[in-house]
């Protein structure tokens, strides 16, 4: 084989053996979760946080950086979900009451969610931010602090969105390292979300496209984990 030569593609299909339905993709994806959920089970929040300390110190001293370095300006982002079969009151609903104690069902979104509960200062979250670990707050999940929103281009009109939250997310100094703004519109057999975010406009585009794909899956599983419960 020359250099300007390449072999073709391998292929591998799953023609029979297991029972029920499923790709070899799905099967894999199955096992992740579950070693994942051992891994989180078996350390606990101190143990995740103990073991990760390092990369959140790092993570966080780049938001702070890039925090000041933007001078309060920020760069933003949104991820559009549809969903039928499911009201946004019902899913709303079980955002608040996972948030006021499951953990568990938060965490098991994502596979880069770490911690995430609600303490004295506010909703905790620790995750990644594109390739950063970061532990930060949020100022109050399923509260309305709409007052910096008002005037964002992502603000959609209350007429098709009524259902509006927004929050700075901040580290415990205080110093803003972004924002989130959600919004959702019931449609007749579910909802529409749009999901935006805002970074220091210092931080790499790579870093605000990550956590737009990060968006996509954490509320998918949610809005489904929702959905299992209401059955």
């Amino acid at each position: 084989m020359t250099d300007n030569q390449t072999s073709p593609p391998v292929t591998v299909t799953l023609t029979s053996g297991p029972a029920g339905a499923g790709t070899i993709d799905d099967f894999e994806l199955f096992y992740a979760r579950r070693a994942l959920d051992r891994f989180r089970t078996r350390l606990g929040r101190q143990g995740l946080l103990d073991l990760l300390a390092e990369d959140i110190e790092e993570g966080n001293a780049f938001l702070r950086e890039s925090a000041l370095a933007s001078e309060g300006r920020f760069k933003a982002g949104t991820t559009v979900l549809t969903t039928q079969g499911l009201s946004s009151a019902a899913f709303l609903a079980w955002m608040d009451k996972a948030f006021a104690g499951d953990e568990k069902a938060l965490l098991a979104a994502h596979p880069e969610h770490y911690v995430m509960g609600t303490d004295d200062i506010g909703a905790r979250v620790v995750e990644n931010i594109g390739p950063h670990v970061a532990d930060f707050y949020m100022g109050g999940w399923g509260t309305d602090e709409m007052a910096w929103a008002e005037d964002a281009d992502e603000l959609l009109p209350e007429s098709e969105y009524p259902r509006k939250m927004s929050s700075n997310l901040f580290l415990t100094d205080g110093t803003i390292v972004g924002r989130a703004l959600i919004q959702f519109g019931d449609t007749t057999d579910g909802f529409t979300a749009n999901l935006s975010v805002y970074f220091p406009v210092t931080c790499p585009d790579d870093v605000l496209d990550h956590h737009l794909r990060h968006y996509a899956v954490e509320f998918r599983n949610w809005i489904v984990a929702a959905a299992a419960a209401q059955a």
